[in-house]
């Protein structure tokens, strides 16, 4: 099945990915799941897959990589790593929602070795701001 947005891409950021088959997410052990999906994703674009809210509150199933990237290289299958946190395995079955795809425009940077400019921040963080 392919990505489908559920109210539009007007309403929509993420288009949602399917499970191909039954997978049964035992507590506390990451499972890859199918979509039967692949992709060519075009230079200077990303596909990120994220977790769908609903799974996470509901049934306390999480992606531990999120956001995956799907880099415009990869052609292998769309398959999303989910982990269950709760307390009792949970059956995704094939058809289920079980992520968003965004496809998203990335900069490449080339690095350069050199000082860095002074700002007011500094090195400041991990909630320097809030003393």
């Amino acid at each position: 099945m392919l990505p489908a947005y559920a109210h539009g891409p007007e309403e929509d950021a993420g288009m949602d990915l399917r499970a191909v088959e039954d997978t049964v997410l035992e507590p506390g052990i990451p499972r890859l799941v199918p979509t039967g999906l692949t992709i060519e994703v075009p230079p200077g674009y990303e596909a990120q897959v994220r977790p769908r809210s609903g799974l996470a509150l509901q049934h306390a199933i999480a992606m531990p990589n999120a956001p995956g990237t799907i880099d415009p290289g990869y052609r292998g299958e769309i398959r999303v790593i989910l982990l269950n946190l709760g307390r009792a395995p949970y059956t995704v079955h094939a058809g289920d929602r079980i992520a968003q795809m965004v496809v998203a425009r990335y900069e490449a940077v080339e690095w350069v070795e050199g000082s860095l400019a002074e700002s007011r921040r500094g090195s400041g963080g991990f909630g320097s701001s809030g003393r």
